[in-house]
């Protein structure tokens, strides 16, 4: 039989290189054409259309070139694709205002929201009722200590930076968005350090998937107020108001999981009959769809109800499949859908922030105290692992990123109104992107040194002080 014979590995990166070289060239050239031609034709035949399925191709690419760039150089693809967006969306500060028309494409705002509600649906399938279940005492309470410190720190931020420009909503917002974890930047990066097995991995993963659920919850319970907030025109709500606002989030998610057995359920054993291997993805987003716009219906984000349909499904497919699941393999089916949207929601993201609001000295130093107290208040994590033996430091450090989801939320807070104003200013918005960016940048070698640091036997002084007795 005929073997491959690989290339010898300096021949083989030197014309990787060449060939990344040539694609970083051909970047700008790419971007640029399909967007002059998207403008060619606006007023022409191709209506509204044609700029925005080359506003996408430009998008795509740049997105997938900036993301290689920057996994090159160690750090997560969302970040280039971040950045990306950035580029483009402030191009305009050069002078050349070629690409200002991409804020206003057509229909680029409903692709991102697909992307968005994709990426946890995706989130909700690699998730296993059972081992959430399962996690432990130790992970349940770290999720807490990280939803509630960086909440509570957050508004005290906001609230004393803006003490008289911002209502007290917009203050719990901030602190919700800090109370965000990024599980698949986390993941990421303790596979990359092969501690995938290793109790504070564990731990980490556990309270990360955790922190996320009671994140969505806690957002649920936000839009709840402020939509209470925008009806009644009141700055304050009675305790019975809250109350019904948290009941009915718990209430989604929890009659989320019972409707979902009984749809998901018949629907399996039409996937099983099914000829067409296409059945289950389809049926699949289509209730992630469903769910999505019954959370919309209620009050709530459009993720929580992606992120339900997820739990759902997995759960549904390893229940009813047993040891054919593997047939069914729903997230990797769904995952090219998502190679496709997830990154038009990042780039969308980074069009939307305004790097001119940092030439105001208070924007930028509110985005350094942001991101400072982002760190810090996710090593109250630490404060939650009981086991002996355990580096607590490690467990604090994992908790830090926010990455995607952060981005989620900081979106959610510049689109959702009250008073024909968005919840997050341009300003507050713009701090909390760079909030994201510097908590998912620090936190791999931050990881790599304390784990480091632990197995030489000789941790320095605070991952000293974070190792459990």
């Amino acid at each position: 039989m005929k073997t491959f014979q690989r290339a010898p590995l300096h021949l083989h990166e030197r014309q990787y290189r060449g060939v990344l070289g040539r694609g970083a060239l051909l970047m700008p050239a790419v971007v640029f054409g399909a967007w002059r031609l998207a403008a060619a034709q606006d007023g022409a035949h191709g209506g509204e259309i044609a700029p925005f399925l080359l506003s996408i191709a430009a998008i795509l690419v740049a997105a997938k070139i900036g993301g290689e760039v920057v996994e090159r150089l160690g750090q997560p693809a969302v970040l280039g694709e971040l950045l990306v967006g950035i580029v483009l969306g402030n191009f305009g500060l050069t002078g050349l205002h070629v690409f200002d028309a991409l804020h206003s494409t057509p229909f680029l705002p409903i692709a991102a929201e697909i992307g968005v509600i994709l990426l946890l649906f995706q989130v909700g399938l690699e998730c296993d009722l059972n081992d959430l279940l399962a996690v432990g005492v130790s992970a349940v309470v770290v999720a807490l200590l990280g939803i509630i410190a960086p909440i509570v720190l957050g508004y005290a931020v906001s609230s004393v930076f803006f003490p008289t420009d911002a209502a007290w909503y917009v203050h719990l917002f901030v602190g919700t968005v800090l109370a965000a974890t990024s599980v698949g930047i986390t993941a990421r990066v303790l596979r990359d350090l092969d501690r995938m097995d290793d109790v504070e991995s564990k731990i980490i993963l556990g309270a990360a998937v955790v922190d996320d659920i009671l994140g969505l919850i806690v957002l649920a319970v936000v839009l709840g107020i402020v939509g209470a907030v925008e009806a009644g025109g009141a700055l304050a709500l009675p305790v019975g108001s809250i109350a019904l606002i948290v009941a009915k989030a718990f209430g989604f998610l929890a009659g989320s999981l019972v409707f979902g057995r009984l749809v998901i359920n018949p629907l399996m054993r039409v996937v099983r009959l099914a000829r067409s291997p296409t059945v289950p993805v389809v049926l699949s987003v289509a209730y992630c769809f469903l769910m999505a716009a019954l959370a919309e219906l209620v009050g709530l984000a459009d993720i929580v109800g992606a992120f339900a349909a997820g739990l759902v499904v997995s759960d549904e497919i390893r229940r009813f499949f047993g040891e054919q699941r593997e047939r069914y393999r729903i997230d990797t089916a769904v995952a090219p859908v998502g190679t496709i949207f997830v990154p038009v929601f990042f780039v969308y993201m980074g069009l939307r922030v305004d790097l001119s609001s940092f030439a105001a000295p208070d924007v930028l130093l509110f985005a350094v105290l942001l991101s400072v107290t982002a760190i810090l208040s996710k090593q109250a994590c630490a404060l939650g692992v009981f086991k002996r033996g355990v580096n607590r430091w490690a467990v604090g450090v994992g908790m830090i990123p926010r990455g995607e989801v952060g981005l989620i939320l900081s979106s959610i807070g510049h689109t959702v109104l009250v008073a024909g104003t968005p919840i997050l200013s341009d300003n507050v918005f713009s701090a909390l992107i760079a909030m994201v960016m510097l908590t998912t940048l620090v936190t791999p070698p931050l990881l790599r040194a304390v784990f480091a640091a632990n197995s030489s036997g000789k941790p320095p002084a605070l991952a000293a002080f974070g190792k459990a007795s």
